[in-house]
């Protein structure tokens, strides 16, 4: 007589085992109907699991993240029931939910095209509508092999063949497709309603580049139909705004084959960089640091010590000069320890904040760079704050106040934070780990945070504190972090006078705000659209005449900006005005002034704001106190 104990605290008593569908049933009949899963004590389960004992149950309906999920998971294995219908020689490997929608890799003799992946959304809503029901069946292993060797699913077999002899194994069935799974599943394909495929690409077989290439058909699926809709408009504005186009579209930047992962700056996009450069160089000579710079490249016997070479090796960029190994730099921190080392060290000295625009360099995989986002040269806007323990909470404190005063500078108001915590392959003693964690707890409860830990992925030397921005289009952007650490001071005998003239070790926090540089502009051309407020522009005001007798005057115009201070060009072209304004404006620039012979007569300029917002005629130090004003005010951060 199970006792089944429900979100709001009720009991409801059953006579004998009863199913979570019938739970929800006892509940209400719509509850039944909307029934995609449930949860019992924690676990998410099918909606036809039994319960015979005592137990807590949530019923998981298309409310709950876990019920997305679950949609999700099923359309996967519903995208792989109708390539066997369409294509039955095709052969299906594994089908994961993964962040918006899922995929399912496929071993098929030709490529799927645009057309395929059409027919195979077509049968997948004509199976959805027939309401088929999804079935859970519990096999013996040699016996799922045998069967899966035998309809020619070998991936399958081998996938079942590597789980331990005698273990049971879960199949899911739906009509005249069963699948290797571990569920849960919604009980029918009718659940299944908003999806699309989105692409195809290629997947190794478990990963590995030695074994066989496999066909990847990437889907999403979604609970409501505005909420797909709304997710595929997210994707058509991404695409309109991607940093490559936009980059390429503004003349801002260019990558190529004999320089993979780096980039090629041209003189707008190194405008941009420097407005982002030099307004952090601000902050931190606000905030208390000493900007410095290390070696590019240093001995290995240094990442030795560090703990780099054992830990982070096969992403770094190595080479040999008389008979010495020589390691890139992937990170700043040893060149400022060595900084730190050079001379005695005094209690009164700290905190020291040592701050570089450091250039690094990291062996990314070629097929995991992708234009900014990420590359293999970059620089950091990189500093190490060198403390006692008693200080990490007020130094973390003030560089959460710091960086979040950034953010908003640059017009990001969502920040999440995250606390990544030990890894499993790491440097130090978990005492020292314990004293780490729980010091950047205290630092962010201080701070008065909310955040969510996230096990095992911390750096090797300590965890880290990570600021997740969101932008215009709602997708998150990792990129600020602090990072306390015992193990890089104690591996590089970094040391300090304290005051009772005992040699101690410092702590070190690791922290950035932008993270990279090329990263974080890749994000702001991105969140912009490339319409840049006017403070980061390249090219601020562009000053149009309308014939050739107010050239004079326009460029007397351009010099008074440039000499305020604001980046201004002149454009004399013998060009109709209405095809100049339209050629600049698809620059996205913030302001054309437009001048004819009255203009020239008053002394004034016709202004004309971006989006083609006509802001009158006025004098040229009436528009350069508005310029004023709106670059001190940030523009977006405003």
């Amino acid at each position: 007589m199970p006792n089944i104990t429900l979100p709001d605290g009720s009991v409801r008593s059953f006579d004998a085992a009863v199913s979570v569908f019938d739970v929800a049933a006892s509940i209400g009949a719509g509850l039944a109907k909307a029934a995609l899963a449930g949860k019992v004590d924690g676990v998410v389960v099918d909606t036809s699991y039994v319960m015979n004992k005592d137990a807590s149950l949530a019923i998981v309906t298309d409310r709950d993240a876990d019920g997305l999920d679950v949609i999700r998971h099923s359309t996967a294995h519903l995208l792989a029931y109708a390539v066997k219908e369409l294509f039955p020689d095709a052969q299906v490997t594994i089908g994961p939910v993964i962040e918006n929608g899922f995929y399912y890799d496929f071993a098929y003799s030709r490529a799927f095209t645009p057309e395929d992946l059409a027919a195979i959304e077509k049968r997948m809503t004509e199976l959805a509508k027939k309401d088929i029901p999804v079935t859970r069946e519990v096999w013996d292993r040699d016996e799922a092999v045998k069967f899966f060797d035998g309809i020619g699913e070998k991936y399958k077999a081998e996938i079942i063949g590597s789980i331990p002899a005698g273990e049971k194994i879960s199949l899911y069935r739906e009509g005249d497709f069963i699948d290797l799974c571990r569920g849960p599943h919604v009980p029918s394909t009718g659940k299944l309603k908003f999806f699309k495929l989105m692409k195809v690409a290629g997947a190794y077989w478990r990963g590995d580049a030695k074994n066989a290439q496999l066909q990847r058909v990437y889907g999403t699926a979604w609970a409501k139909k505005e909420e797909l809709d709304a997710y595929l408009h997210m994707l058509e504005e991404a695409e309109k705004r991607d940093h490559r186009r936009l980059g390429k579209l503004l003349d801002l930047f260019h990558m190529q084959d004999e320089a993979p992962g780096m980039v090629f700056w041209h003189p707008k996009g190194w405008t941009l960089w420097q407005q982002v450069e030099q307004y952090m160089r601000a902050r931190l000579i606000e905030g208390g640091y000493n900007e410095v710079r290390t070696p590019l490249m240093m001995d290995r016997v240094l990442w030795e010590k560090s703990g780099h070479w054992e830990n982070y090796r096969d992403n770094m960029f190595t080479t040999e000069s008389e008979k010495r190994d020589y390691a890139v730099k992937p990170m700043n921190c040893p060149g400022h320890v060595q900084i730190f080392n050079h001379g005695l060290r005094s209690y009164r000295d700290l905190p020291l904040r040592l701050a570089e625009f450091g250039s690094c360099h990291r062996n990314e995989p070629s097929g995991a760079l992708h234009g900014l986002m990420r590359v293999r040269g970059f620089v950091q806007d990189d500093a190490h704050i060198f403390c006692t323990e008693d200080q990490i909470e007020s130094e973390a404190i003030v560089f959460d106040q710091l960086l979040m005063s950034v953010y908003k500078d640059f017009g990001f108001h969502d920040v999440a934070v995250k606390l990544a915590l030990r890894p499993e392959k790491r440097a130090g003693s978990d005492e020292v780990w314990d004293r780490a964690e729980d010091g950047l707890r205290r630092a962010l409860k201080v701070s008065g945070k909310e955040w969510e830990e996230l096990p095992g992925e911390g750096a090797f030397y300590g965890p880290k504190v990570e600021y997740h921005i969101k932008d215009a289009l709602g997708r998150s952007w990792q990129c600020g972090t602090i990072q306390l650490d015992f193990v890089l001071p104690e591996r590089l005998d970094a040391a300090y006078v304290a005051e009772d003239n005992t040699r101690q070790r410092p702590v070190m926090l690791h922290r950035a705000i932008l993270g990279s540089l090329e990263r974080f502009l890749g994000i702001l051309i991105e969140n912009f659209g490339g319409a840049f407020p006017l403070w980061l522009a390249p090219t601020q005001v562009v000053v149009l005449n309308i014939s050739e007798g107010q050239s004079e005057y326009v460029s007397g115009v351009v010099k008074t900006l440039l000499e305020n201070g604001f980046r201004a060009s002149a454009d004399l072209r013998n060009e109709k005005i209405t095809y100049k304004i339209r050629e600049h404006s698809l620059q996205k620039l913030p302001y054309l002034l437009v001048v004819g012979e009255k203009e020239k007569e008053a002394g004034t300029v016709a202004v004309r704001a971006r989006g083609g917002e006509d802001l009158g005629v006025m004098p040229v130090s009436e528009l350069i106190e508005r310029l004023r004003r709106e670059v001190d005010s940030r523009g977006a951060g405003a």
